[in-house]
């Protein structure tokens, strides 16, 4: 693996983004913003999952209203996403966003991001220049011939040169695609280019089922040359889903441990247990589970002893009934349908 790249620092509500601070995980509400109590719920949700920064829409004037009694109610740091209307920006700033992510494609002339600049500045706000392949502006897809890479690069360098230009350096970026190739081309592209942090993430990545895949794989590529210093995987379903993605991809590269590692056989004819309903029901017992273990839940003789003992926790299972381990050892035999219990209170006893 690559070590990785090396970023300024940028602080999000106490958070901090780049440099040696572990790579954050984001993810973004679905709810309608102006629905305050939902939205405050979601969040608190994802914060259980262990959200580290969430983002919200903030559409219009009710948004801004909205968001200013929300950041009352969440401790999580909240980063307005603003599109089109520049003076939502600065509404957020007022009401308390913590980070505000503007699309260059769309916000608007210069004056108008200078304008929004010069506030987050004097809040100590940080942006992130958040492009899209689908957002770009008409002319720079001329000169490029379509939403390549290249012209992901150049839309943003565009807009990082204007908030250099104001004395504004509290930046993020991102550039998104949703497919795997032209993101990972670009973030390849800009990553010697500046010295920011890098959010990455493959946009409209898909379905829970696609959009993993396709998440696993461009942000995996990323992370294995050292690229991103915060991630977000972007599903079409529950954002929680999006937390709990983020996080296997980070521990699968052995880049942060947070939860439970839950190793599973894909079982075969030897199996004598139901290996597939006891290790869904653990990992769904597990979900917010915060302490970094791993736990085994293996089928037969063959490689399921091997495996148990090399977790916090395992069970290896035999004719309707299996042997749990802890840390290496044996420690009870119990049949099938009291291993879930036994396993439970096994993990219970880890400390």
């Amino acid at each position: 693996m690559t070590p990785r790249r090396r970023s300024r620092q940028v602080v999000v509500g106490g958070v901090t983004l780049g440099g040696d601070a572990p790579i954050r995980v984001q993810s973004m509400t679905n709810t309608d913003t102006r629905n305050v109590a939902a939205t405050v719920e979601q969040i608190r949700r994802l914060q259980r999952a262990g959200c580290e920064i969430v983002r919200v829409a903030v559409p219009d004037e009710e948004a801004v209203r909205a968001l200013r009694e929300i950041r009352k109610e969440v401790d999580l740091p909240v980063v307005a996403d603003i599109h089109f209307d520049y003076r939502l920006a600065l509404g957020a700033l007022e009401a308390g966003a913590d980070k505000l992510r503007i699309n260059p494609g769309n916000i608007g002339r210069r004056e108008k991001v200078e304008a929004v600049a010069r506030a987050a500045k004097e809040r100590g706000v940080p942006i992130r220049v958040g492009v899209n392949s689908g957002s770009l502006r008409r002319d720079i897809l001329r000169k490029y011939g379509g939403a390549t890479a290249e012209a992901m690069v150049k839309s943003a360098l565009e807009e990082i040169r204007i908030l250099e230009e104001v004395g504004f350096e509290d930046i993020v970026i991102s550039l998104k695609a949703s497919d795997v190739p032209r993101t990972v081309r670009a973030y390849r592209l800009i990553a010697d280019r500046v010295p920011y942090p890098l959010h990455i993430g493959i946009t409209e990545a898909g379905t829970v089922r696609s959009g993993v895949v396709r998440s696993a794989v461009g942000l995996g590529v990323l992370l294995w040359e050292g690229i991103g210093d915060t991630i977000r995987v972007s599903l079409c379903g529950d954002p929680a889903e999006e937390v709990w993605t983020a996080y296997e991809i980070l521990k699968a590269l052995d880049l942060r441990r947070r939860g439970a590692t839950v190793v599973a056989c894909p079982t075969c004819g030897r199996t004598e247990i139901d290996v597939v309903s006891l290790a869904e029901k653990v990992e769904r017992a597990l979900a917010e589970f915060e302490d970094p273990i791993t736990v085994a839940v293996m089928g037969c003789v063959v490689n399921g002893p091997g495996e148990a003992r090399e977790a916090d926790v395992g069970v290896a299972g035999g004719r309707a009934a299996g042997v749990v381990f802890r840390r290496g050892k044996v420690v009870r035999r119990v049949g099938e349908e009291g291993l879930f219990e036994a396993l439970m209170e096994e993990i219970g006893k880890l400390g």
